[in-house]
């Protein structure tokens, strides 16, 4: 196994079997999200994939839109910035709680009521009010504002299963299944996924195994566009087909990364889930070790919704990584608590948090950092 790279922002883990030197900076332009597509129908379970799928079209890159030419972005203290303004709606109702003069069982009970309404969740509240009375105690505090800075470590310590990379090359063609619920940003943080590796001279592959919307495809094609990037799709064909056609084509093309992009699903849609099983399997005949990554897309915004999406399609896939978005003007940035108390009980272990985001451009998917995120909350 070769070296591992790290580009400056964090934002991935390179292994080559090559040395080569270190990633430069990512500086991607700003560019706005496709228009969101409508939510496609309900579509009855597709059959088993036939053995040969050359209907299966790979389009080559595009040229590169007038998009990539845009100014580069602010560096990520400016997205620390946004990040705190993010998730003020959070944060405020929990820092008046430390307004007062005193620490007593009133300050303990506003604060408990308060991470409730941030959907931090009754079991995450428990345990980081009872963290925090320790820790209170160990430190002899006596201000208000004092707890609070214990709270941020509090928060830091709890949420820090959830940090971890994201790692490439590992395999010869390391597979990512992208998965969500229809308006989670899925697509979207795809496109913002493949750009960063393509800064990094990966070369990535999308599948648009979305083929019951010709908007999904059409979006994703947008997107291959500004990257740069070849794109397997087929229209109204089975999504399991062109997934197994995506692996084959990027491990014959040498490709470092295939990305397969799958129709929103509903976990109770447990028909539509089991879709998702097929194209898990699917892959897996076209590369037995893959897919390498299961990441879940989910919008911050939704709350305790968020770790039910969580369970829901962890048990069907077993999910791999997480993309958090929507953080930006979010009330219910505390969900994030509620998913680290789950994570830590996972039998199979914690599932990081790859990236979080706060808004539409490039730039605003970063990776994510436990105490950044503690102290944004709740400076």
């Amino acid at each position: 196994m070769g070296r591992a790279l790290s580009d400056n922002t964090g934002m991935f883990s390179f292994f080559r079997k090559k040395a080569a030197p270190p990633a430069p900076t990512v500086e991607a332009p700003a560019e706005s999200t496709p228009v969101p597509a409508p939510a496609p129908a309900e579509a009855p379970p597709t059959p088993e994939p036939p053995a040969a799928v050359a209907q299966t079209a790979v389009t080559e890159p595009a040229v590169p839109s007038p998009v990539a030419a845009e100014a580069a972005p602010a560096p990520r203290q400016g997205w620390l910035s946004k990040l705190k303004a993010g998730l003020a709606r959070t944060g405020s109702s929990i820092a008046q709680v430390f307004t007062g003069t005193q620490i007593d069982d009133s300050l303990y009970e506003e604060l408990e009521s308060a991470l409730l309404m941030a959907d931090a969740g009754v079991k995450a509240t428990e345990h980081l009010l009872a963290d925090l009375k320790r820790r209170v105690k160990e430190a002899k505090a006596t201000e208000p504002a004092q707890v609070k800075a214990l709270l941020v470590d509090a928060v830091a310590e709890l949420l820090a299963p959830l940090e971890a990379a994201l790692t490439i090359g590992r395999h010869p063609t390391t597979v990512m299944m992208v998965v969500g619920v229809n308006g989670a940003g899925k697509t979207t943080s795809i496109g913002k996924l493949t750009r960063y590796l393509a800064e990094h001279d990966a070369k990535v592959l999308l599948a648009a195994a979305d083929t019951f919307r010709a908007a999904a495809r059409e979006q994703l094609s947008v997107w291959a566009g500004r990257n740069q990037v070849e794109i397997v799709s087929q229209e109204g064909g089975d999504p399991a087909a062109v997934s197994f056609d995506a692996v084959n084509a990027g491990r014959a093309r040498g490709c470092d990364v295939v990305i397969a992009d799958t129709a929103g699903r509903l976990p109770t849609q447990l028909h539509l889930m089991e879709e998702l099983k097929k194209i898990r399997r699917v892959i897996a005949k076209a590369d037995a070790s893959a897919p390498h990554e299961v990441l879940l897309v989910v919008d911050g915004n939704t709350g305790q919704n968020a770790l039910a999406q969580v369970k829901a399609f962890d048990e069907a896939l077993g999910l791999t990584g997480l993309v958090v978005t929507k953080l930006d003007g979010t009330a219910k940035g505390g969900v994030l608590a509620a998913i680290a108390l789950w994570a830590r009980e996972r039998a199979a272990g914690p599932v990081p948090v790859y990236f979080i985001g706060v808004g539409e451009k490039l730039e605003d998917l970063q990776t994510f950092s436990a105490r950044e995120f503690a102290q944004a909350l709740l400076d």
